[in-house]
């Protein structure tokens, strides 16, 4: 199915929605994997899926009933042993609203996810045009593509500084506060000072182990997010600029190289890109000095089965997270760290950043392992992604050779196409 011109889509699905205070768009996601986040923190799940009001509201639900019955206390007491402890923390009525709703949170974000990749792969078949650039009185936002893991180490610095990064506001804004609100109860902060002064002890008792268990989920959740999320802002850009470049630059009255002998002496300057904002900035530039739009042929390369990335980077991405599972299993032992810190000699802040730190190692470990065997028979080698052939003449060889290679052309080559009958 193809699409009608552009800004006027006719498909009934589109699979992205830019508004000035981010980019909503539908992708791939596995179901697991947003389940499990889920299940370690109810709302995260619907929020990776851009279901903001859901899953504000089940993140909400889940720092009110859990902070009412208690139970991350509970969780404490427990795993450290001390049972009727445990029984006396335990608000049973309000545990009774608290466990439904986390198996439907649980349940919803898993069946939500199964939906949503079906209306994905609906609306990429319908291949529905977006506009790339949005502008209004208080923000502009833009597709543009950006470096996954400096999105990661942002969040990692100040949690939803990566979403700010990459303009997810309502995400940020949301993460920042609630950051704030949970580092403040906690007490994390003075623990963190006594801590650091070697006094282990002074930071057991300011700590309020409640807020503090929220804490590992919260972190590392804002690090996942502002990840994934950049990942697939740049495969967004790269698909509009296809259709962009397909649409306005693929001129079927070019003259190939091949077929210019009646032309006369014609010189044609061949050069590769990546997807990025430059290839768009090269082409312009070039029109700009002269060379008309007829001369221009802008190719972009479909790209065949490629092999899974260790790292994704701001050039490409295969699409399989490679922090999923170590992010999960960072959260995970970093709640079991804090809760049996709380018992050991360096408390719950050290004990909770070794137990984060060995899970997200792990889940790396893991993750390069079926990785490794994923790309046992594949190639590690990375195409071109955009072949761009211009047709100039000899007086305007230099000039466009130097405006290539200024907006990052990775290779620029000369090609001479002389009169086969003069």
């Amino acid at each position: 199915m193809s699409s009608l011109k552009y800004g006027k889509p006719s498909a009934r699905r589109s699979i992205a929605y830019l508004g000035l205070l981010g980019t909503t768009q539908l992708h791939l996601r596995n179901p697991l994997i947003i389940a499990a986040w889920s299940l370690v923190f109810p709302g995260m799940g619907h929020l990776l899926l851009s279901k903001y009001l859901r899953g504000f509201l089940l993140f909400l639900w889940e720092l009110y009933i859990n902070y009412k019955s208690h139970i991350n206390l509970l969780i404490l007491y427990s795993f450290i042993g001390d049972f009727e402890k445990a029984k006396q923390v335990a608000d049973i009525q309000w545990m009774s609203l608290y466990i439904p709703t986390y198996i439907f949170s649980i349940w919803d974000s898993y069946r939500t996810t199964v939906d949503l990749n079906h209306a994905y792969m609906l609306a990429s078949r319908e291949d529905a045009e977006i506009k790339p650039f949005k502008i209004g009185a208080m923000e502009i936002n833009y597709l543009d593509k950006r470096n996954p893991w400096v999105s990661a180490i942002w969040s990692l610095l100040i949690p939803g500084a990566g979403q700010l990064y990459i303009h997810r506001l309502i995400t940020a804004f949301f993460l920042v506060v609630w950051w704030i609100v949970i580092c403040h109860n906690s007490k994390v902060l003075p623990a963190m000072h006594y801590t650091l002064l070697g006094d282990f002890q002074q930071a057991k008792s300011v700590l309020h182990m409640h807020w503090f268990l929220n804490i590992p989920s919260v972190y590392l959740f804002a690090m996942y997010d502002a990840y994934i999320n950049t990942v697939e802002k740049n495969k967004l850009f790269d698909w509009e600029q296809s259709k962009f470049l397909k649409r306005e630059y693929e001129n079927s009255n070019f003259v190939m190289p091949i077929a210019a002998g009646s032309r006369g002496n014609r010189m044609y300057i061949v050069s590769t890109f990546d997807h990025s904002i430059y290839l768009e900035l090269a082409i312009t530039a070039i029109q700009m000095k002269g060379i008309k739009k007829e001369n221009i042929m802008a190719i972009s390369m479909d790209k065949r089965g490629e092999e899974t990335s260790l790292f994704d980077s701001i050039h490409g991405s295969d699409g399989l997270s490679l922090l999923d599972l170590p992010s999960i299993l960072a959260v995970l032992l970093g709640v079991f760290g804090g809760v049996y810190g709380f018992i050991l000699k360096w408390g719950p802040l050290l004990w909770g950043l070794i137990a984060i730190s060995i899970g997200f190692v792990l889940g790396l470990i893991i993750k390069l392992m079926l990785i490794k065997k994923y790309n046992t028979e594949r190639s590690n080698k990375k195409g071109t992604e955009v072949v761009l052939i211009i047709e100039c003449i000899e007086s305007q060889l230099e000039m466009v050779k130097d405006i290539l290679w200024s907006h990052k052309a990775l290779g620029v080559s000369k090609l001479e196409i002389g009169n086969a009958h003069s």
